[in-house]
């Protein structure tokens, strides 16, 4: 079977995209910064790079974006880290049925990969996945197709063959740029017009994520 399934991780694996958030939104308040929420969502599955120009672009070259950066991720590990960060409904499932049928498992995330295999290694999940890429191993990340052709490459997988699981409009972007099948599970940013025409299915959860990769994937045994 010469298929493969590639993850996204926040918002797909973990449920942290409203976590992470929450926590901006604490520093927001501690230092009055408007118009938070609204721009966590512009950022959602971009890297740290691409992140930080958004956050630029809204509050002027002076804003400093790595302090509060920092101070949000010192509140978010403080809080989440040691298993404590939640895993969506039906990733084990999903995860352990691909590994059933032999179909190779990988995760591609815009999160750095330092946070990403610790993150992976607290939930006991690492094993679950042949390759795992984070957003520093890429130089242009998502709505970028890199990521997910570097792991297409390592996965010994043509881009064509692969499924992409993803809840955020860039990385459904990044999918369809590099030519594979976008599956969209969303999260916090409902589906418009656009992501109904890039997406190849939209399904409310993992579960059908599932059931719809299991009617491909068992015909081509």
């Amino acid at each position: 079977m010469d298929y493969a399934v590639i993850f996204d991780m926040d918002g797909v694996i973990f449920d942290s995209e409203r976590l992470v958030i929450e926590c901006w939104k604490v520093v927001a308040d501690k230092y009055g910064i408007p118009d938070i929420e609204e721009v966590c969502y512009q950022c959602m599955g971009l890297t740290y790079e691409a992140t930080e120009q958004v956050y630029r672009a809204r509050y002027g070259d002076a804003y400093p974006y790595e302090r509060y950066r920092d101070e949000v991720s010192r509140l978010f590990h403080d809080r989440y880290d040691g298993g404590r960060l939640p895993v969506k409904p039906y990733v084990r499932e999903i995860l352990a049925y691909l590994k059933g049928l032999g179909v190779p498992v990988a995760l591609a995330s815009s999160t750095r990969l330092a946070s990403v295999r610790l993150e992976l290694g607290d939930a006991g999940l690492l094993p679950c996945f042949d390759v795992i890429k984070g957003g520093d191993d890429v130089q242009h990340g998502k709505p970028a197709p890199d990521i997910f052709l570097l792991t297409a490459r390592e996965l010994g997988v043509e881009p064509g063959r692969c499924y992409v699981v993803e809840d955020s409009p860039n990385g459904i972007r990044a999918a369809h740029a590099a030519n594979m099948h976008p599956i969209m599970v969303p999260d916090l940013q409902t589906p418009g017009a656009e992501m109904r025409s890039l997406a190849e299915v939209i399904v409310p959860s993992l579960k059908e994520a599932k059931e719809y990769l299991a009617d491909i994937l068992e015909k081509a045994k």
